[in-house]
């Protein structure tokens, strides 16, 4: 039997489609499986649980955050109420946090609920509420509540119950599970006691009749409880007993006549919270459609705080409270409950605090979703959990705002309220806006418990809860998924994890816990690379490449937990792990290699010997020598071998790991310099050829332990040289070798002792020969350059700039000179790099050090040496130092001047010139520099234009700027031309004049001028004479005549009689067309290009019809000659084009025609000869001919002509298909334009007609009953006599507006203006309003008097007296140039055109367009197509 129940359940989840969910026992949620579930009329009385679940609820801190939230899963939003389209069910989990909610079926409770829908009627599930029991009620207004156990405890109502009530609709069980509180569909609420099963009461009047109870909760006080209906209202309920019996006492909190709510959400105060000072006012949370409250239900009834929501019409609000911890200060913390409510896609968090007997609310975040919230619930302090509208639910870090996971849940079935929120039960009287909204309700059917959530479904009850993090971690280990494992179990180690449960203690203890745990996990992941995920076979590279995966992972987490304990990190690394890679020579290898980029990076500076030890033999062993050196220099000596690890770098040459040795584990900075300095005076004395027998370091050092290899070639010496000259450096500068720092106890006696040991006398055990000063003759002869740089950064120190310091400068230097100067063995060159560094230092320390005079007479003559090329800059740069630090004073100038120029030293020569400012010499040098040529112009123009110069000056460098005109243009013709138009204007024709001999750079200084005019606006440009502008086209036709055609178009200082000729002159004919076209000779432009354009057909043709061999040469020269002729024919279309609007007809035929026959001659003639292709290549041409003189040529005339040639008359209809598709085409465009226009025409007179009948039958109404000139009232009216009233108010009689002058007779038209207003002068300033007077004024006078016969004629003469003959003849000339055909001419010819075109008379219709008085001929007439004001 208990084998058929399991096979049921497991039929009953494969049913619902849960076989993708994690298989679970149900004993991980103590909830055994139920063997033999108990019957319906059995019902089992059993002392409460504990709770439902024995987590306990975590605090954390809430943090402040702000800013947009967008989720890393996209999901549609519900933005219509369109049916949801079925979803692909989709689980995402983010590899950073991993299986966060564990998803299983409450069996037992699924099982008893289907069973009894089955056996006793009891319908599907409606309602569900969770406490220490769980409550689910069903569509027949029975009420199941089971244990813990998944035990059926009591089954409350009856079936008949429900035919009355209706279904259960909203479940609420109180803080101690002793009252159950159910709402039914027909507005019915019923009270239960739950240990005892019985009924307490019966309420039927809480609320209007005729609503369905959506919402019913209990308060913190077990006699208070809300309820919500279908109406929208909120409602509260009393519970008190009273000689002995049971009343519910309702008062409404809310009206749904104000707007309906649709969610509830009192404040419920948990166990670890129960003395918040909040559970004395007992807070209840309100939202409806379009607003959320908050109020107090005690004391008194007060609303609290407001805040409005928007959405969609089909969503609904959404509301849930958590206590949460929030850090106000470094130190202090308070637990305030924070509210969660939001609607659609926004989400909106709110901390409420009580302070000072004030609740306080304070605005925390706010998330902006990408998808539609249909549920939502905490399930601990930091954690929420979402339901969108497509059934998927989300984990969300609050702080964060991340996305945690996203599950369906769509397998699930939800079960919804939607007929309750449509009050089906009671004939559906709710409103339209609640009934679409409710469609997705599932306010009870998610319900939280502690950090549980379950969900009710159609056949099945299901519970999500988070799952520890150890629970987490095992999940990917069970799933083989270790460095998945380790990663999550780092960030739970470094406090990145989010939704964190089952971590107790100080911070010291989760630490300890969790880095025990990441030990076992990393050595048991160790064990599995080594055995079941290590490849079984393959090549060598597969199992290396294996272990390079590996070995990284093992050292990462090894390190990662040595930050806490280094020691634990030693002996787990190179203990445990190490030993067990061991077992496998390669994996051994691996390891000993993936340790490297480690140290290089100093993350790993302690390894134990033994380990460091086979590191050096592996990498000994495969002759990786350089990669031990680069090591080494990375280790913590105090972890080394020293005696093996000198022995090896003596062995080999590992000098940079050598000293590094001596330096850090002796603290010996002199020892490893004396003895390398050694080897390489042993090199040098050798000529570099050395051999192993020679004497080693322990011969000298009389132990005899090490054997010294020397440097055997020359590459290897340069690098022991460099190395030396480096350390050097760095120890003079307090820089450790080769990276890091000395430490600043041992800095000043480092720099001491080096500077000793470089520059000894002799070495402790030289030899009577020993030349003196050995250690730096032998830097000296190694590499004079760098050593002095070396000398010279160390001369920067601040020791050297004591009194101490300036002796042994002073003393270096005298050193310097003995050893190279005074004695032999050193190359001019290398004397001369010390003449240049004793230059440098006498003019950087003013002349501080002391040389012999007649030496510094030899440095002077070194250094400006003409005959030595070498360094050229360098020595340069010494000799204009040591000028500018006056160390040259003594030195006769003129001998310095003469030594410079000799020398070729420039800028030197600047310095001195400049000192007798001989500014224009200055020039000359910048000239003949090579590197500074292009300053020259800077320089120029800042003497002639800068303050500090005199007259005679500028001049001089004038003169001398002109001598070198020439090499100023070669140098950059555009700064000549932009000097010569910003300083030297008024010699441009000087200038001109004196480079025309030389035509190429008169042609590049020229072009340069114009070119600067074009690009540099300048504030005063200057005028270009007539004759210099023709200059440079005469010479632009000689040197660059592609650039003529664009010169000419761009620039008008030119004559044009005279550039005629020029181009002429110069058969330049596209430009000579050009300015016959400009001078107004069309014909003789036309002529021009037509005869250009026939001779290169006649070379077309030529080539065409020699082609016959069609060599890919003679294929190229044809398709040349094509695009000459194309582009020809281009620029006469253009031509013709420019001008045809303004030619009569014949004319334009007089030019088209022609060009046309050119076309059409060559296919008549040799029809015969050429090839189709070729003769396609002439139709092509053709066509574009005919398309491009369409809209000129009327297209009769074209089409007569096309059927008259030979070329097409055949009578082939294919040949001119696509001319003549072509015309009907352009014939639509133009008879739709045509159309286009005059409807736009029409629609724009008739709004123009509208507005002014408008205008016309508006009524005035004065602003007072009396004349505002005779101030007599309208009743007494001469009956010759009327009134005008004017658009202002103003009112006059018309004999009263004549007195004072304010009609004026224009064109035999009466103009009235307002008196008092003024209107005339204003219009006389303005030149508007005087149409819109006399209109105003004539519909006035329509209105109240029809103006006499013989009342206008008296006024003329006020008018001829106010305007003077000029002004009227003025006025009207203005009229005239203003005035433009009307529209109604403009219609009457389109009408007119329309109209024969419509009888058939096509040729009446062109006699219109084409006649001279057509105002569609007027040049000056121009349509403005736009659309018409809107009429209001």
């Amino acid at each position: 039997m208990a084998e058929g129940k399991q096979g049921e359940s497991q039929g009953l989840s494969e049913g619902l489609g849960l076989d993708e969910m994690e298989q679970l026992d149900d004993s991980e949620f103590d909830l055994p499986e139920v063997v033999a579930p108990p019957s319906l009329e059995s019902i089992l009385n059993e002392p409460d649980d504990d709770s439902f679940n024995l987590d306990e609820q975590n605090l954390d801190i809430f943090q402040d955050a702000s800013g947009e939230t967008s989720s890393l899963v996209s999901l549609e939003s519900l933005a219509s109420d369109k049916p949801l389209a079925p979803k692909k069910k989709a689980h995402v989990q983010y590899a950073s946090h991993g299986s966060i909610l564990r998803h299983v079926v409450l069996k037992g409770v699924s099982a008893q609920v289907m069973s009894a829908a089955d056996r006793v009627d009891a319908g599907m599930p409606t309602a569900m509420a969770v406490s220490h029991l769980v409550a689910i009620g069903s569509s027949h207004g029975l009420i199941l509540v089971f244990d813990p156990k998944q035990v059926l405890k009591w089954c409350l109502g009856s079936t008949a119950v429900g035919a009355q009530y209706g279904a259960v609709s909203a479940l609420s069980i109180n803080h101690d599970c002793t009252r159950l509180l159910s709402g039914f569909a027909k507005g019915q609420i019923t009270m239960w006691d739950l240990t005892t099963g019985k009924l307490l009461r019966t309420i039927t009047d809480a609320h209007p009749p005729g609503t369905a109870v959506l919402h019913i909760k209990f308060t913190d006080d077990p006699t208070l409880a809300v309820c919500c209906d279908s109406g929208g209202s909120v409602f509260e309920l009393s519970f008190k007993r009273l000689m002995g019996m049971r009343t519910c006492e309702s008062r409404c909190l809310f009206s749904g006549a104000r707007g309906e709510v649709t969610a509830i959400e009192p404040l419920l105060a948990t166990e670890s919270v129960q003395d918040h000072p909040m559970k004395e006012v007992s807070l209840l949370a309100m939202a409806s459609l379009s607003k959320m409250l908050i109020v107090s239900l005690k004391p008194h009834l007060k609303v609290l705080f407001a805040h409005p929501l928007k959405g969609e019409p089909t969503t609904l609000p959404v509301l849930a409270w958590q206590f949460v911890m929030i850090q106000i200060t470094d130190t202090t913390r308070i637990v305030d409950p924070v509210l969660a409510f939001g609607r659609g896609n926004k989400l909106f968090f709110f901390q409420v605090s009580y302070q000072e007997d004030e609740i306080k609310f304070s605005a925390l975040q706010k998330m902006e979703l990408q998808y539609v919230i249909i549920a939502v619930t905490w399930v601990n302090s930091r954690t929420l959990v979402l339901v969108d509208a497509y059934e998927k639910v989300h984990v969300l870090d609050v702080r964060t705002e991340e996305e945690l996971e996203v599950i369906d849940i769509s397998d699930v079935q939800l079960v919804y309220a939607s007929s309750f929120f449509k009050s089906l039960a009671t004939g559906g009287n709710v409103s339209k806006a609640l009934a679409l909204a409710g469609e997705r309700a599932c306010y009870n059917s998610v319900v939280s418990f502690s950090n549980q959530l379950l969900f009710l479904g159609t056949k099945s009850i299901h519970v999500m809860t988070i799952r520890t993090w150890m629970e987490r971690i095992d999940l990917l280990v069970k799933q083989n998924k270790y460095i998945e494992a380790l990663s999550m179990a780092e960030s739970f180690y470094l406090g990145r994890a989010r939704a964190v449960v089952g971590l107790h203690g100080g911070l010291d203890r989760r630490t300890q816990i969790i880095a025990d745990k990441m030990l076992d996990l990393l050595l048991t992941y160790v064990d599995v690379s080594m055995t079941t995920q290590c490849p079984a076979s393959g090549k060598i590279e597969v199992l290396v490449q294996h272990y390079q995966t590996v070995v990284p992972v093992c050292v990462d987490y090894c390190l990662l937990l040595g930050k806490r304990n280094p020691t634990l990190m030693k002996d787990i690394l190179f203990g445990g792990i190490y030993d067990r890679f061991c077992q496998d020579p390669i994996a051994r290898g691996v390891f000993l290699e993936c340790l490297e980029p480690y140290i290089l990076n100093d993350n790993l500076r302690s390894v134990t010997p033994q380990v460091m030890k086979d590191f050096m033999e592996h990498y000994q062993h495969k002759g990786l020598l350089q990669n031990i050196e680069a090591c080494i220099v990375h280790m913590d000596v105090a972890n080394l071998d020293v005696h093996q690890v000198v022995v090896m770098c003596w062995l080999h040459g590992l000098y940079d790991a050598l000293i590094y040795i001596y330096n850090k584990g002796m603290q010996d900075y002199i020892t490893p310099l004396e003895e390398l300095l050694r080897v390489l005076q042993s090199a040098i004395k050798s000529n570099k050829q050395l051999t192993d027998d020679q004497t080693s370091l322990a011969a000298r050092q009389k132990d005899r332990l090490f054997k010294l290899k020397l440097p055997k070639s020359k590459k290897q010496l340069i690098k022991l040289g460099n190395k030396l000259l480096v350390y050097i450096s760095c120890c003079l500068a307090g820089r450790a070798y080769p990276l890091g720092d000395i430490p600043p106890n041992l800095v000043d006696t480092v720099k001491s002792e080096v500077f000793k040991c470089v520059t000894v006398l002799h070495t402790k055990d030289g030899t009577e020969g020993e030349q003196t000063y050995p250690y730096l003759r032998t830097l000296v002869q190694f590499d004079t350059r760098e050593f002095l740089n070396v000398l010279a950064l160390a001369f920067e120190e601040p020791e050297f700039n004591t009194e101490e310091g300036m002796r042994q400068r002073q003393r270096i230097v005298d050193i310097l000179l003995q050893v190279m100067v005074e004695s032999v063995g050193f190359t001019p060159t290398q004397v001369g790099c010390l003449f240049t560094f004793l230059a440098r230092q006498m003019a950087r320390h003013e002349n501080s050090i002391l040389v012999n005079r007649l030496l510094f007479e030899q440095v002077l003559e070194f250094l400006a040496s003409p005959e030595d090329d070498s360094r050229h800059e360098e020595r340069q740069q010494a000799l204009l130092e040591l000028l500018n630090a006056g160390g040259l004073q003594q030195v006769d100038e003129e001998k310095l001047l003469s030594l410079a120029e000799n020398a070729r030293f420039y800028r030197v020569c600047e310095l001195l010139y400049e000192k007798r400012r001989d500014f224009d010499k200055i020039l000359a040098c910048y000239l003949r520099d090579a590197a500074r040529r292009q300053q020259v112009f800077s320089f120029i123009h800042t003497v002639m234009t800068a303050y500090g110069y005199s007259n005679e000056e500028r001049n001089a460098v004038h003169r001398e700027a002109m001598t070198q005109l020439e090499d100023l243009v070669s140098i950059n013709s555009k700064k000549t031309a932009q000097l010569v138009i910003t300083d030297f204007a008024h010699s441009l024709t000087e200038i001109v004049s004196k480079l025309d001999p030389q035509p190429v750079v008169l042609y590049d200084f020229l072009q340069g001028l114009f070119d600067t005019k074009e690009q540099v606006m300048m504030k005063d440009p200057v005028s270009t004479e007539p004759s210099v502008t023709e200059k440079y086209i005469d010479l632009m036709c000689r040197y660059n005549p592609q650039g003529v055609m664009a010169f000419l178009k761009n620039n008008d200082t030119y004559r044009l009689e005279e550039t005629l000729q020029i181009c002429r002159k110069h058969k330049s004919l596209e430009a000579t067309a050009y300015l016959l076209e400009k001078a107004g000779d069309v014909q003789g432009a036309f002529n021009i290009m037509l005869e250009t354009l026939v001779s290169k057909v006649k070379v077309l043709n030529q080539l065409m019809l020699s082609d016959s061999a069609n060599t890919p040469t003679q294929d190229s020269q044809t398709q040349v000659a094509v695009s000459s002729v194309q582009t020809n024919l281009l620029v006469i279309i253009q031509i013709l084009q420019r001008n045809s609007g303004k030619m009569q007809e014949e004319e334009r035929e007089g030019l088209w025609f022609p060009l046309m026959e050119v076309m059409l001659s060559p296919q008549r003639k040799h029809r015969d000869s050429l090839s189709q292709e070729q003769i396609q290549a002439y139709k092509d041409l053709t066509r574009h001919v005919l398309n491009s003189m369409m809209g000129y040529i009327a297209l009769p005339s074209i089409l007569q002509k096309i059927m008259q040639d030979p070329a097409y008359n055949t009578g082939k209809f294919g040949e001119i298909r696509e001319l003549l598709l072509g015309m009907l085409d352009t014939y639509n465009y133009e008879q739709t334009l045509l159309k286009t226009t005059n409807s736009l025409l029409s629609h724009d007179l008739h709004w123009s007609l509208c507005n002014l009948k408008a205008a016309v039958n508006k009524g005035l109404v004065p602003r007072q009953e009396d004349c505002g000139v005779c101030g007599q009232h309208f009743s007494i009216t001469e009956e010759q006599d009327s009134v005008i009233v004017f658009s202002c108010g103003h009112a006059y009689h018309t004999s009263c507006l004549q007195s004072v002058g304010c009609c004026h007779m224009i064109e035999g038209t009466p103009h009235w203006s307002c008196s008092l207003c003024n209107v005339a002068r204003r219009e006389a300033k303005t030149g508007r309003g005087r149409t819109l007077s006399w209109s105003s004024a004539t519909a006035a006078s329509k209105q109240v008097e029809p103006l006499p016969s013989g009342a206008v004629s008296q006024p003329r003469s006020h008018g001829d007296a106010l305007l003077s003959p000029q002004q009227e003849l003025s006025y009207s000339q203005l009229q005239k140039s203003f005035k433009g055909p009307s529209r109604l001419a403009i219609l009457a010819e389109l009408k007119r055109a329309a109209k024969y075109e419509d009888s058939g008379k096509p040729q009446d219709q062109k006699k219109i367009f084409s006649s001279s008085s057509s105002i569609l001929q007027n040049e000056n007439f121009q349509l403005k197509v736009a659309a018409p004001p809107v009429i209001e």
